[in-house]
């Protein structure tokens, strides 16, 4: 008794290999076959290459939030003097700051003085937004302690301000130099209040990676802030920093009791959260158009299919009489498109990669013929172009085109199964 050949059988490789490499007189099968590669590779690829940029994107923005700002900020309860003025300023925050860095999973609590100025120096204004804070506060601030660029040195942050790299190019201004700032919470006169306007020195000077951090803030020593915004033995709030920023909620009760009960917290995903939900919608509605991408690159599989069973009718019905079975023939056809869909994938995939390893040199080649300009920090809030490679989106793209790949494939192939021998063979 003759024994059945199993599935995917060597001789079935060898046919589908065969008409894969199909010249273009027996049918232009190849041509076909081509284009369906090549749609399947820049689709994969751009699926990628988004993913990567999106990931890249979120990272580098969270990233930028939780270095250079507080995960959770304590403010006291707003409360009105004898004049009627709303004052919300923090009398023991030395106390309230202990109590907070004492609590577990916190790694900082630190008091801070807040206020608005108007920044000069060479003939040049803009405005500011001062940060009161201690110098060991400071130093333990990622990406203002090691940012991406510096210059100055911010042990000496006692003797003088640390500003923004935006500031200072805005202004002109170098370590070493002075900056004159103007408050409008000056000296009280009978006259009225009069702006306080005081130089100080550029001791150090910061790129964080954030347009608006860089562009906008500048850090003094707490006691002179307090000295300078008339906060003397008060603070405007305690900036807090947690070990695990992800789960900053969980933290909220224990600080708010360690706080005194009577205060409130305004946390990084308040600022932000609106932002990351909108990325995150974004990133859905991305990935549902490039899936949809994907689908019509490999719809010329199935094209490029139809057209091959069209052509190999004949061999198709001889194959038949010889003894294939259906399920014979429409292995070899599945082995035609998902192997274009197996190749396609594989190629999209290393193009991916290589566009988000290499992503620095590319947009740097883009933005230098495109004469520059072609990224606004102003606008993106970064500098640069991130890309992360993460597995999962990898895999999640691999997943989508051989899925598509293979289903799609199943059509024609059931066709050129089902179809009869002696039909295919009675004109020839």
């Amino acid at each position: 008794m003759a024994r059945t050949p199993p599935p995917f059988a060597a001789f079935e490789w060898m046919i589908a290999w065969r008409y894969l490499r199909a010249r273009r007189a027996e049918g232009g099968v190849s041509v076909m076959t081509w284009i369906s590669l090549i749609g399947i590779t820049l689709a994969v690829f751009a699926l990628i290459a988004t993913l990567a940029v999106r990931s890249g994107f979120r990272a580098e923005f969270v990233d930028t939030i939780l270095g250079a700002n507080a995960h959770v900020t304590v403010y006291a309860m707003p409360e009105a003097d004898a004049r009627g003025a709303v004052n919300r300023v923090i009398e023991d925050y030395a106390g309230m700051a202990a109590r907070i860095a004492d609590l577990p999973g916190v790694t900082r609590a630190a008091p801070l003085v807040r206020g608005q100025v108007m920044a000069t120096a060479n003939q040049r204004n803009t405005g500011a937004e001062v940060y009161g804070i201690a110098a060991a506060d400071l130093a333990t601030l990622p990406r203002i302690a090691d940012p991406e660029e510096s210059a100055g040195d911010i042990a000496r942050f006692g003797a003088g301000v640390a500003l923004g790299s935006g500031i200072a190019r805005q202004l002109g201004l170098a370590a070493g130099d002075t900056i004159r700032l103007i408050s409008p919470e000056g000296v009280k006169t009978a006259f009225g209040t009069s702006p306080r306007v005081k130089t100080y020195e550029v001791a150090y000077i910061f790129t964080a990676g954030r347009y608006d951090i860089d562009r906008t803030r500048i850090y003094m020593p707490f006691a002179e802030a307090q000295s300078y915004f008339n906060r003397e033995g008060v603070a405007d709030e305690i900036e807090v920093m947690v070990r695990d920023p992800d789960r900053i909620d969980a933290y909220g009760p224990a600080i708010r009791q360690a706080a005194g009960g009577a205060v409130q917290l305004w946390t990084w995903r308040d600022s932000s959260g609106s932002f990351l939900r909108a990325l995150e919608v974004e990133d859905n509605v991305m990935f549902v158009i490039l899936s949809i991408l994907v689908l019509i690159a490999a719809m010329n599989i199935v094209s490029g299919l139809i057209m091959l069973v069209k052509n190999k009718g004949r061999d198709i019905g001889i194959l038949r009489t010889m003894g294939l079975t259906e399920g014979a023939v429409l292995r070899v056809f599945f082995i035609c498109g998902a192997f274009t869909g197996l190749i396609g994938t594989l190629a999209g995939v290393v193009l991916g990669v290589l566009f988000a390893i290499y992503i620095d040199p590319i947009f740097a080649a883009v933005n230098y013929i495109s004469g520059g300009g072609v990224w606004d920090p102003s606008l993106r809030g970064i500098y640069h172009l991130p890309a992360k490679l993460e597995a999962g989106d990898v895999l999640s793209a691999v997943a989508l085109s051989l899925g598509l790949s293979f289903v799609v494939t199943i059509f024609p192939a059931r066709r050129a199964a089902r179809m009869n021998p002696v039909e295919a063979l009675r004109y020839e």
